[in-house]
Order: structure tokens, then C-alpha cells, then sequence
């Protein structure tokens, strides 16, 4: 996800506004393609063919078709009618047409899915969480709709990316180097003329928030080695040493300390008995 913000703008419009350049900015970008590989570990090895998912923030509908492949039913929600305009076209071109349906829905209004049939898990990707103040109010929402044992595979910007550290220094931009470490909201860019707020939630704020409906089981850092999105020329310009970092980032993305130096974390949780 690429983001920034103001206070007084909803979150619907500024994704309505990258919605049709989001999956070149992004998705089909060297580094976007490097860091959702790991996601993908992660989630097939987390999610099973016949599950029923959630996926929240759903975006252009990548992630969803990709598990669709694997014969998961998903429900994929977004609140921009933009994105799941993208994704339902991304739908109709693939053949998984009964095994996903796409809704515009905001996180802050997961309750209105209760009463229907249980998820087996949910995924939240790159970022979507980030623009979420209250998550206690998104744990309660989804523990009313996720079935005991399902997992929830979460990835969020992390707090302290060492790649934008060294790289806004270099630039002699110290607030943009260390802005992830503030303990107030921070912001980050869409576009260039819309913004959203963004806050940097700790692996510890998330288990704290999560609790008590969900158990912590694992996490691991995104874009350890990989650098942060806004570096895609610098990616195309050096693919050699790109393709070495991914390889890094699997080998160290899961080892303690390293993991809290990447891009994003990769969170699983589940869901405990009532």
C-alpha cells in the first residue's frame, strides 16, 4: 500500500483515486512482486483449499484470486467502490468466478457481516490495518464472525524500517527517516493530491488489541532486505541485487531482531475457543 494523509479525508476517496494505477504502482512492480511472495508463504501455508475466508482491504483483488486458485471461497471487502470495481474486472478475467465474491466495505463496518456463515480466517495485506485507530473494535468484529481455530494473517507497516532510516538520511530528511517511530498518528502519501491517516501499530500493540479472542502463533518482517515501494527505480536499476534481497528476506525475514527492521510485519493469529 502506498499512503499519506490529512485528517479531514475519509479513506474511501484517496483509494478511489489510485484505484486504476494501484496494480501498476504496486502489484506488477518488481518490489511489490517481491514482498506479496512472502505474504503468499504465508498464506498457503496458513490457509487450505474448501476454507471459507474474510479478506478485508481487499484492493484490486490479487490476494483473493490467488487463494480462489488454491479452491478457498472468499469473501474480499474494500471500501473503495474504485478498488472492487478493479477487482471485480481482475475476477471476471480469471475462472474463479464461483469461488469469490467482492463487496465495498469499510473495516470499521465488519459487524454488519455477522449472521452470516462463519470465515475459516481472514487476511488483511500490506497496510490496510494502518489506517485503523480503534483495533480493538476490528478484534471484537472479527472474533464474531471467525469460526474457533481460524487464523488471521495480518500484515502492517512496521515501526522501524531500517531501509527507510538509511535511505531518508542519505536524502538529509531526518522527520521522514524516523517518522514511523512517533508515538502520535503519522501520515502517509496515495497519490499526489489525496491523503490518509496512517498509524504504525507495534507487533505488541496488535497482540494487546487482538486479545483476548486472539492468540499471537508467529510473525515475520516483509521487506527486510526488499526496500520499501517508493524505491522501485532504484529496484528496476539493480534487479541482481533485488533478487539477492528477496532470498535474504525468506532466510531472515522470520529471525527475532532482524524480523523488526523490515518494511511490514506479517502477523498470524487464531482464534480461540469461546
Amino acid at each position: 500500500m502506498v499512503v499519506a494523509a490529512q485528517h479531514s479525508v475519509s479513506i474511501v476517496e484517496p483509494f478511489d483515486a489510485i484505484a486504476a494505477s494501484y496494480d501498476r504502482i504496486f502489484t506488477d512492480s518488481l518490489i511489490g512482486r517481491a514482498q506479496r511472495a512472502q505474504v503468499w508463504k504465508e498464506m498457503d501455508r496458513t490457509f487450505q483449499p474448501r476454507q471459507r475466508l474474510l479478506e478485508i482491504n481487499c484492493g484490486t483483488g490479487v490476494d483473493a484470486c490467488h487463494m480462489a486458485a488454491r479452491g478457498i471461497r472468499v469473501l474480499a471487502c474494500d471500501s473503495s467502490q474504485s478498488m472492487i470495481a478493479v477487482a471485480q474486472q481482475r475476477l471476471r478475467a480469471s475462472e474463479y468466478e464461483n469461488l469469490v465474491e467482492f463487496r465495498q466495505l469499510a473495516i470499521e463496518r465488519l459487524a454488519q457481516l455477522r449472521g452470516l456463515e462463519p470465515f475459516d480466517g481472514v487476511l488483511s495485506n500490506f497496510g490496510g490495518l494502518n489506517c485503523i485507530s480503534d483495533l480493538r473494535s476490528v478484534a471484537r468484529d472479527l472474533a464474531s464472525v471467525v469460526n474457533p481455530g481460524g487464523k488471521l494473517i495480518l500484515c502492517v507497516f512496521g515501526r522501524f524500517c531500517f531501509w527507510e532510516i538509511l535511505w531518508y538520511l542519505l536524502c538529509g530528511d531526518s522527520i521522514k527517516a524516523f517518522r514511523r517511530l512517533r508515538t502520535e498518528n503519522d501520515f502517509g502519501r496515495s497519490s499526489t493530491t489525496t491523503r490518509v491517516l496512517i498509524k504504525y501499530h507495534s507487533v505488541r500493540a496488535l497482540q494487546r488489541a487482538f486479545s483476548p479472542y486472539f492468540m499471537l502463533r508467529r510473525w515475520r518482517g516483509v521487506g527486510v532486505a526488499v526496500p520499501p515501494s517508493y524505491l522501485e527505480k532504484l529496484a528496476g536499476r539493480f534487479t541482481g541485487p533485488l533478487r539477492v534481497a528477496a532470498r535474504l528476506d525468506s532466510l531472515f525475514g522470520p529471525c527475532p531482531g532482524i524480523r523488526a527492521l523490515a518494511d511490514h510485519a506479517l502477523v498470524t493469529l487464531e482464534r480461540l475457543d469461546e
